[in-house]
Protein backbone atom coordinates (compact mmCIF):
# COMPACT_ATOMS: atom_id res chain seq x y z
CA UNK A 1 0.00 0.00 0.00
CA UNK A 2 1.15 3.54 -0.83
CA UNK A 3 0.33 5.64 1.96
CA UNK A 4 1.43 8.76 0.84
CA UNK A 5 -0.98 8.98 -1.80
CA UNK A 6 -4.62 9.77 -1.46
CA UNK A 7 -8.35 9.93 -2.94
CA UNK A 8 -11.18 12.39 -2.11
CA UNK A 9 -12.48 11.69 1.18
CA UNK A 10 -9.22 10.03 2.46
CA UNK A 11 -8.77 6.49 1.01
CA UNK A 12 -5.68 5.26 -0.10
CA UNK A 13 -4.41 4.70 -3.23
CA UNK A 14 -3.16 1.06 -2.85
CA UNK A 15 -0.68 -0.31 -5.17
CA UNK A 16 -2.08 -3.48 -7.41
CA UNK A 17 -0.37 -6.58 -8.71
CA UNK A 18 -1.14 -9.83 -9.76
CA UNK A 19 -3.34 -11.43 -7.48
CA UNK A 20 -3.45 -15.24 -9.20
CA UNK A 21 0.00 -16.52 -9.00
CA UNK A 22 -0.84 -20.09 -10.05
CA UNK A 23 1.99 -21.17 -12.63
CA UNK A 24 2.48 -21.18 -14.91
CA UNK A 25 0.25 -18.35 -16.88
CA UNK A 26 0.46 -18.54 -20.92
CA UNK A 27 0.11 -15.58 -21.43
CA UNK A 28 1.58 -12.23 -19.73
CA UNK A 29 -0.74 -8.34 -20.47
CA UNK A 30 0.82 -5.60 -20.07
CA UNK A 31 -1.41 -2.26 -19.76
CA UNK A 32 -0.97 1.33 -18.94
CA UNK A 33 -2.44 2.20 -15.76
CA UNK A 34 -4.80 1.56 -13.12
CA UNK A 35 -8.21 2.62 -12.77
CA UNK A 36 -10.13 3.68 -9.76
CA UNK A 37 -13.80 3.35 -8.16
CA UNK A 38 -15.92 6.35 -9.30
CA UNK A 39 -18.72 7.74 -7.29
CA UNK A 40 -21.29 10.50 -7.91
CA UNK A 41 -21.02 13.20 -4.99
CA UNK A 42 -23.98 14.85 -4.37
CA UNK A 43 -24.58 17.77 -1.66
CA UNK A 44 -27.57 19.30 -0.59
CA UNK A 45 -29.41 17.67 -3.59
CA UNK A 46 -26.98 18.90 -6.09
CA UNK A 47 -24.47 17.06 -7.92
CA UNK A 48 -21.03 17.89 -7.18
CA UNK A 49 -18.78 15.56 -9.54
CA UNK A 50 -20.83 13.03 -11.96
CA UNK A 51 -17.63 10.79 -11.68
CA UNK A 52 -14.98 11.46 -9.04
CA UNK A 53 -12.36 8.90 -8.52
CA UNK A 54 -12.49 7.64 -4.44
CA UNK A 55 -10.93 4.57 -4.16
CA UNK A 56 -8.49 1.88 -6.00
CA UNK A 57 -9.80 -0.50 -7.63
CA UNK A 58 -10.03 -4.00 -6.07
CA UNK A 59 -7.78 -5.86 -8.16
CA UNK A 60 -5.95 -5.29 -11.17
CA UNK A 61 -8.33 -4.74 -14.24
CA UNK A 62 -11.30 -4.68 -12.53
CA UNK A 63 -14.94 -5.71 -13.80
CA UNK A 64 -16.58 -3.35 -11.77
CA UNK A 65 -18.46 -5.94 -9.41
CA UNK A 66 -19.15 -4.59 -5.92
CA UNK A 67 -18.63 -0.90 -6.54
CA UNK A 68 -21.91 0.14 -4.67
CA UNK A 69 -20.05 -1.86 -1.23
CA UNK A 70 -16.60 -0.02 -1.62
CA UNK A 71 -18.51 3.54 -2.22
CA UNK A 72 -21.10 2.77 0.75
CA UNK A 73 -17.92 1.85 3.21
CA UNK A 74 -16.50 5.25 2.91
CA UNK A 75 -16.69 7.29 5.68
CA UNK A 76 -17.75 11.18 5.00
CA UNK A 77 -17.42 14.07 7.35
CA UNK A 78 -21.21 15.51 8.49
CA UNK A 79 -22.44 17.64 6.55
CA UNK A 80 -20.70 17.19 3.40
CA UNK A 81 -22.82 15.52 1.41
CA UNK A 82 -23.01 11.86 0.05
CA UNK A 83 -21.45 9.43 -2.27
CA UNK A 84 -23.72 7.50 -5.02
CA UNK A 85 -22.96 5.09 -7.25
CA UNK A 86 -22.32 6.01 -10.73
CA UNK A 87 -24.11 3.80 -14.22
CA UNK A 88 -22.65 0.63 -13.73
CA UNK A 89 -20.92 1.04 -17.34
CA UNK A 90 -18.60 4.13 -15.81
CA UNK A 91 -16.81 1.54 -13.59
CA UNK A 92 -14.50 -0.98 -14.39
CA UNK A 93 -14.40 -0.78 -18.18
CA UNK A 94 -11.27 -1.27 -19.36
CA UNK A 95 -11.46 -5.08 -17.28
CA UNK A 96 -14.81 -5.82 -18.82
CA UNK A 97 -12.59 -5.23 -22.47
CA UNK A 98 -9.99 -6.83 -21.11
CA UNK A 99 -12.07 -10.23 -21.06
CA UNK A 100 -14.37 -9.50 -23.84
CA UNK A 101 -11.99 -7.89 -26.46
CA UNK A 102 -8.55 -9.45 -25.86
CA UNK A 103 -8.78 -13.08 -23.73
CA UNK A 104 -12.14 -14.48 -24.93
CA UNK A 105 -10.61 -13.86 -28.75
CA UNK A 106 -7.60 -15.57 -27.97
CA UNK A 107 -9.37 -18.68 -26.09
CA UNK A 108 -7.79 -18.02 -23.12
CA UNK A 109 -9.54 -16.89 -19.58
CA UNK A 110 -8.01 -14.43 -16.74
CA UNK A 111 -6.84 -18.34 -14.98
CA UNK A 112 -4.14 -18.30 -17.84
CA UNK A 113 -2.97 -14.67 -17.54
CA UNK A 114 -0.49 -12.79 -15.96
CA UNK A 115 -1.93 -8.99 -15.30
CA UNK A 116 0.38 -6.05 -15.10
CA UNK A 117 -0.12 -2.06 -15.45
CA UNK A 118 3.17 0.38 -16.07
CA UNK A 119 1.69 2.22 -13.05
CA UNK A 120 0.25 0.15 -11.09
CA UNK A 121 -1.82 2.69 -9.16
CA UNK A 122 -4.65 5.07 -9.73
CA UNK A 123 -3.61 8.60 -11.33
CA UNK A 124 -4.82 11.81 -11.27
CA UNK A 125 -6.04 12.49 -15.38
CA UNK A 126 -7.12 15.90 -16.19
CA UNK A 127 -10.53 15.74 -15.97
CA UNK A 128 -9.92 14.16 -12.38
CA UNK A 129 -7.99 17.34 -11.47
CA UNK A 130 -10.33 19.97 -12.38
CA UNK A 131 -12.93 18.00 -10.39
CA UNK A 132 -10.90 17.90 -7.03
CA UNK A 133 -9.62 21.22 -7.61
CA UNK A 134 -13.00 23.06 -8.43
CA UNK A 135 -15.16 21.24 -6.49
CA UNK A 136 -12.88 19.28 -3.78
CA UNK A 137 -10.48 21.36 -2.86
CA UNK A 138 -11.13 25.02 -2.67
CA UNK A 139 -14.02 25.24 -0.67
CA UNK A 140 -15.23 21.74 0.58
CA UNK A 141 -12.09 20.72 2.37
CA UNK A 142 -12.17 23.77 4.48
CA UNK A 143 -15.82 24.48 5.36
CA UNK A 144 -15.65 20.48 6.27
CA UNK A 145 -12.30 19.87 7.14
CA UNK A 146 -12.08 17.26 4.69
CA UNK A 147 -8.93 15.36 3.60
CA UNK A 148 -6.44 16.57 1.23
CA UNK A 149 -6.47 14.62 -2.49
CA UNK A 150 -3.01 13.67 -3.10
CA UNK A 151 -4.31 11.56 -6.31
CA UNK A 152 -0.70 11.37 -8.50
CA UNK A 153 -0.63 12.51 -11.53
CA UNK A 154 0.20 10.18 -14.72
CA UNK A 155 4.50 10.18 -13.93
CA UNK A 156 6.53 11.63 -17.00
CA UNK A 157 8.19 9.49 -17.73
CA UNK A 158 5.38 6.68 -17.54
CA UNK A 159 7.96 4.36 -16.55
CA UNK A 160 11.68 4.64 -15.23
CA UNK A 161 14.56 2.32 -15.16
CA UNK A 162 13.27 1.03 -11.56
CA UNK A 163 9.50 0.25 -12.47
CA UNK A 164 10.97 -1.36 -16.33
CA UNK A 165 13.07 -4.10 -14.34
CA UNK A 166 10.03 -4.95 -11.94
CA UNK A 167 8.09 -5.69 -14.95
CA UNK A 168 11.06 -7.65 -16.20
CA UNK A 169 10.74 -9.76 -13.44
CA UNK A 170 7.13 -10.11 -13.35
CA UNK A 171 7.46 -11.15 -16.97
CA UNK A 172 9.89 -13.76 -15.78
CA UNK A 173 7.69 -15.08 -12.52
CA UNK A 174 4.62 -15.59 -15.23
CA UNK A 175 6.51 -18.10 -17.10
CA UNK A 176 4.48 -16.70 -19.96
CA UNK A 177 5.37 -17.34 -23.83
CA UNK A 178 3.32 -14.82 -25.14
CA UNK A 179 3.63 -11.22 -24.34
CA UNK A 180 0.19 -9.01 -25.32
CA UNK A 181 0.81 -5.45 -25.51
CA UNK A 182 -1.91 -2.71 -25.19
CA UNK A 183 -1.01 0.17 -26.69
CA UNK A 184 1.80 2.42 -26.98
CA UNK A 185 3.19 2.84 -23.44
CA UNK A 186 3.78 -1.37 -23.45
CA UNK A 187 5.18 -1.08 -26.82
CA UNK A 188 7.96 1.25 -25.68
CA UNK A 189 8.61 -0.95 -22.43
CA UNK A 190 9.24 -3.94 -24.80
CA UNK A 191 11.53 -1.61 -26.57
CA UNK A 192 13.62 -0.68 -23.83
CA UNK A 193 14.22 -4.09 -22.74
CA UNK A 194 14.91 -5.76 -25.52
CA UNK A 195 16.41 -3.32 -28.51
CA UNK A 196 13.36 -4.21 -30.99
CA UNK A 197 13.19 -1.07 -33.48
CA UNK A 198 9.30 -0.90 -32.81
CA UNK A 199 8.44 2.41 -30.61
CA UNK A 200 5.11 2.65 -31.18
CA UNK A 201 1.84 0.15 -31.75
CA UNK A 202 1.98 1.51 -35.32
CA UNK A 203 5.54 0.54 -36.22
CA UNK A 204 3.97 -3.01 -35.41
CA UNK A 205 1.43 -2.54 -38.54
CA UNK A 206 -1.39 -0.56 -38.88
CA UNK A 207 -3.35 -2.72 -41.67
CA UNK A 208 -5.74 -4.99 -41.39
CA UNK A 209 -3.26 -7.55 -42.61
CA UNK A 210 -0.73 -6.35 -40.38
CA UNK A 211 -2.41 -5.84 -37.16
CA UNK A 212 -2.46 -7.68 -33.79
CA UNK A 213 -0.14 -10.38 -36.13
CA UNK A 214 2.44 -12.27 -33.61
CA UNK A 215 6.42 -11.32 -33.35
CA UNK A 216 9.12 -13.17 -32.01
CA UNK A 217 11.09 -11.10 -29.87
CA UNK A 218 14.00 -12.14 -27.41
CA UNK A 219 14.68 -10.64 -24.22
CA UNK A 220 17.71 -11.53 -22.06
CA UNK A 221 18.10 -14.69 -23.97
CA UNK A 222 14.39 -15.90 -24.31
CA UNK A 223 12.33 -16.26 -27.13
CA UNK A 224 8.65 -14.97 -26.38
CA UNK A 225 5.79 -14.24 -29.05
CA UNK A 226 4.53 -10.60 -28.84
CA UNK A 227 0.86 -9.37 -29.86
CA UNK A 228 0.66 -5.76 -30.04
CA UNK A 229 -2.62 -4.73 -29.39
CA UNK A 230 -4.48 -1.31 -29.19
CA UNK A 231 -5.57 -0.13 -25.79
CA UNK A 232 -8.71 -0.95 -24.27
CA UNK A 233 -10.32 2.72 -24.79
CA UNK A 234 -10.12 2.63 -28.22
CA UNK A 235 -10.82 -0.83 -28.69
CA UNK A 236 -14.09 -0.39 -26.65
CA UNK A 237 -14.60 3.20 -27.07
CA UNK A 238 -14.01 4.48 -23.48
CA UNK A 239 -13.94 8.24 -24.10
CA UNK A 240 -11.44 9.97 -26.10
CA UNK A 241 -10.36 7.02 -28.98
CA UNK A 242 -9.23 6.45 -32.42
CA UNK A 243 -11.42 4.96 -34.81
CA UNK A 244 -8.95 3.54 -36.93
CA UNK A 245 -7.78 1.46 -33.96
CA UNK A 246 -10.68 0.50 -32.75
CA UNK A 247 -11.96 -0.76 -36.38
CA UNK A 248 -8.53 -2.63 -37.34
CA UNK A 249 -9.50 -4.11 -33.64
CA UNK A 250 -13.04 -4.93 -34.41
CA UNK A 251 -11.29 -7.13 -37.65
CA UNK A 252 -9.18 -9.02 -35.50
CA UNK A 253 -11.68 -10.07 -33.19
CA UNK A 254 -13.43 -10.87 -36.37
CA UNK A 255 -10.54 -13.10 -37.26
CA UNK A 256 -10.28 -14.55 -34.35
CA UNK A 257 -13.50 -15.83 -34.10
CA UNK A 258 -13.46 -17.09 -37.30
CA UNK A 259 -10.48 -19.28 -36.72
CA UNK A 260 -12.63 -21.47 -34.41
CA UNK A 261 -15.48 -21.95 -36.63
Amino acid sequence: MNTTFTFPFGQPVETLKQQDKELPKSHFVLGVYASAVHARWVYNGKQMVAALAVASEPYIFWRGEGAEDIIAKIEIQPGAGTLKAVPQNMNGPSGRSLDECFLTPLGISRKEAWLCDIVPRSCRNPKQAKAIEEKYEHSSMTKYNLPKASLPPVPNPLCDDKRRDEILAELKESGAGTIVLLGDEPVKWLQSVSGCQEKRLADFGDKADTYGKPHGINIGGKEYKVLPLAHPRQVSKLGIHSPKWNKLHQGWMAAKKAEKT
